[in-house]
């Protein structure tokens, strides 16, 4: 067993109080593997108090719900860091004020957040590892409400199975969650369904994306965009994927303009690693799916520039 395993789960039966955070902008894996991981340890250990902690995240709250912590929870308490790579973006205060940090996290190991930093870029997902931890504990059993959050953090990081880092230890993962009884089908339908303007948004996103003759393209949603179909910010990030479903594109980035001016930059690509880009421009995350923020416009042409060069 991995010292870093053994050293965590050792962890969670020593402290009576767990609080669990995950990244800001959350996606399925952020609050499937947060809540699965909350969900175990609140069956193995009734007599424990468990949190998730983070601002509400509404088209995700039929994952798990979110909780506000208060800062005096954080004494003598284990914090949790999943599926996130930096400090920069671990949602909710205060993750740094507690008696022990762990990291667990599948993206490249940016900042080493906690005392243990448990990192597997070869694991599809956090809620994978979270799997994982399972298979290594005595305490940790699957039940069905953990492996249905824990199904819902795989399918939507590795795109229901399309994305390179799925393997076979996915598939077993998955099959393993599916012999509690939970309802794949329906999990899947939730995760993949969106509100009538978001479809309007991704018709007029497939309308007005740029594509180079080399297969690059790059869309642009301002905030007078957002307006326009009624969308908070963050509703547009379903256009992110749909847009890597033109066969005429082999890379590509959305750029979403923040209310103060900035732009969260989401880069793809289907054969070409991008994560270096990302990471020249403050940010990261994986080989074929990483993000960060531009600071203006012409930040925003630099990335757009540098991607068509790949």
């Amino acid at each position: 067993m991995s010292a870093d395993i053994e050293d965590i789960l050792a962890a969670f039966a020593h402290f009576d109080t767990i609080i669990i955070h995950r990244h800001i902008n959350p996606d399925p894996d952020a609050i499937g593997s947060q809540t699965g991981l909350a969900l175990l340890l609140r069956a193995a250990y009734p007599q424990k108090v468990i949190y998730t902690a983070g601002p509400p995240a509404p088209n995700l709250a039929w994952i798990g719900p979110q909780q506000d912590v208060p800062l005096t929870a954080y004494k003598g308490a284990l914090v949790v860091v999943i599926d996130t790579a930096n400090r920069s973006r671990v949602a909710g205060s205060h993750f740094d004020q507690g008696e022990m940090l762990i990291k667990i996290d599948h993206h490249l190991n940016e900042d080493q957040l906690g005392s243990i930093n448990w990192v597997d870029t070869n694991a599809s997902s956090a809620s994978e590892m979270v799997w994982e931890l399972t298979r290594r504990s005595q305490k940790l059993t699957l039940n069905k409400p953990a492996a249905a959050a824990l199904y819902a953090g795989i399918i939507g990081d590795t795109g229901r199975f399309l994305y390179d880092l799925t393997t076979a230890r996915t598939h077993q993962a998955a099959a393993d969650l599916l012999t509690t009884g939970i309802d794949a089908p329906a999990i899947g339908r939730r995760e993949d369904q969106f509100p009538e303007k978001v479809g309007r948004l991704i018709g007029w996103a497939l309308e007005h994306v740029i594509i180079t003759a080399s297969g690059a393209g790059s869309l642009i949603i301002t905030q007078a965009v957002l307006k326009q179909f009624d969308l908070a910010y963050g509703e547009e990030q379903r256009v992110v994927g749909n847009i890597g479903k033109l066969a005429s594109i082999d890379r590509w980035v959305v750029f979403t303009e923040r209310q103060d001016g900035k732009y969260r930059v989401e880069l793809r690509g289907k054969t070409k690693e991008i994560n270096t880009l990302a990471v020249r421009h403050g940010g990261g995350g994986h080989p074929l799916a990483s993000g960060a923020v531009a600071d203006n416009l012409a930040e925003v042409q630099a990335i757009t520039q540098e991607l068509t060069q790949l």
